[in-house]
């Protein structure tokens, strides 16, 4: 029975999120549905992350045992034929029986993307949060998203009602920049929000670019940030950005 180690990218606009729904489309439910007609059995397909409805993948990572004999590289293209054009498997691997894309993750990176002008290219609408004009003071942004790398209690950028053992969070790196190109439209009307840690809280990066935003609209400081932390109450922190604009680039591994 071979395990795999699979990376995955998607295009969560029309899509409720990873994890399988009452009601809905989402991405585990259109893998596990594609593995059981490949593996003629129902197959439980685990994932590094459960990213929300509407946001979208880079490189997800999830892991299946199938009963059947297969290699990594026909896997692949056999999941792809079943698969819709908005969910691709990009590559499996061969893994251990007992890995786990979530606990055996050493970190995970994200990207927020934010379009800065009042016209938006109709091709970025989708992967985008749309900022009307003026422009926002991305220097200020920066200094403010480095708050939140090291070690904190980020209760204040909780989703509300979310429950967690603990909302204790180790951030690597945390900047703010404006891209060199962008193949879609103006260089100068796309900011990028890059976040690395240990894991997130819902709703968390998401939580943390609508107080950037608040920070680069000049309506607030950048040292702002630690004080929202510090109150870990989420009335405290900006409006949480909407799901178009995030990402989830990566997940990484030890070894």
């Amino acid at each position: 029975m071979p395990t795999f180690k699979l990376t995955l990218a998607y295009d969560g606009t029309d899509l409720v999120g990873w994890q399988r729904q009452a009601e809905g489309t989402s991405v585990q439910g259109l893998v596990e549905d594609a593995l059981a007609e490949l593996d003629g059995r129902p197959v439980a397909v685990a994932a590094a992350g459960r990213t929300d409805a509407g946001v979208h993948a880079l490189g997800q990572v999830a892991a299946v045992t199938l009963e059947r004999s297969i290699a990594a590289g026909t896997l692949v293209r056999a999941l792809n034929v079943r698969l819709p054009p908005a969910v691709r498997v990009l590559e499996a691997v061969d893994a251990p029986r007992d890995f786990h894309p979530r606990f055996h993750a050493h970190s995970k990176t994200y990207r927020y993307r934010l379009w800065n002008a009042n016209i938006i290219s109709p091709f970025e609408r989708a992967y985008a949060w749309h900022v009307l004009d003026p422009p926002l003071d991305v220097d200020a942004m920066h200094e403010a998203a480095l708050q939140v790398v090291g070690v904190h209690d980020f209760a204040a950028f909780q989703g509300t009602g979310a429950e967690t053992a603990t909302t204790e969070r180790e951030v690597f790196s945390s900047s703010v920049a404006r891209p060199m190109d962008s193949p879609l439209g103006p260089a100068a009307a796309l900011i990028t929000y890059d976040i690395s840690g240990t894991g997130f809280l819902r709703h968390m990066v998401r939580n943390i670019v609508g107080t950037l935003v608040e920070v680069g609209r000049r309506r607030r400081p950048p040292d702002w940030v630690a004080e929202v932390m510090a109150s870990r109450r989420r009335a405290e922190a900006g409006r949480t950005a909407p799901a178009e604009g995030l990402f989830l680039v990566r997940v990484d591994y030890e070894g």
